[in-house]
């Protein structure tokens, strides 16, 4: 069957409700951080949809800083958000493994190239900013200049010492007690 596009696009309102419905699990979830929440936000639920995932797409475009040269998405949820946006916003797109690869060309970010240029980090949800902190600081070592990240969800409702204290700026379009209320 063949989805039919969505003609216009969503309030951010509406978008937020749609990925609630969509993506919020109740239950009880240990997260990545270690921390046990009683909701998951299951990321990959509208990663997968490529119209939810494009109306994503179409509200973060106004949240990328002007300066932005290349959007680099973080393995794995990252990188679908990179692409799409990336598609949407007109911009080259580098994909940033968690660990550079031991073999072939032994890269940390494929794509792009990232040396002396103004990086976005493109992330799916924020809880603590560890991963964001150890991939920007690789980053940063190959040449990189990033100070900003864009996630869909900060479930820290700003409060992210860890990107504070590494100088990066998170910009969210939802933070969690926006949409979900905790």
């Amino acid at each position: 069957m063949i989805r039919q596009e969505r003609k216009k696009k969503m309030q951010r309102t509406e978008l937020g409700s749609a990925l609630v419905a969509r993506c919020a699990l109740e239950g009880e979830f240990v997260l990545r951080s270690g921390a046990v929440s009683k909701w998951y936000f299951d990321k990959y639920q509208f990663e997968a949809d490529p119209l939810l995932l494009g109306e994503v797409a179409e509200h973060l475009k106004s949240l990328v800083p002007a300066h932005t040269e290349v959007l680099a998405g973080l393995e794995t949820g990252g990188v679908p958000l990179a692409v799409a946006l990336g598609l949407t916003a007109k911009l080259p797109m580098a994909f940033v493994r968690k660990q550079a690869k031991a073999y072939g060309t032994a890269r940390l970010a494929e794509g792009a190239d990232i040396s002396g240029r103004r990086l976005l980090i493109v992330e799916d949800v924020v809880v603590t900013g560890g991963q964001i902190v150890k991939s920007v600081a690789e980053l940063r070592e190959r040449g990189a200049i990033v100070d900003e990240a864009l996630c869909v969800i900060d479930r820290s409702n700003g409060k992210v010492p860890l990107l504070d204290e590494a100088g990066i700026k998170l910009i969210p379009l939802f933070r969690a007690d926006e949409i979900h209320g905790s």
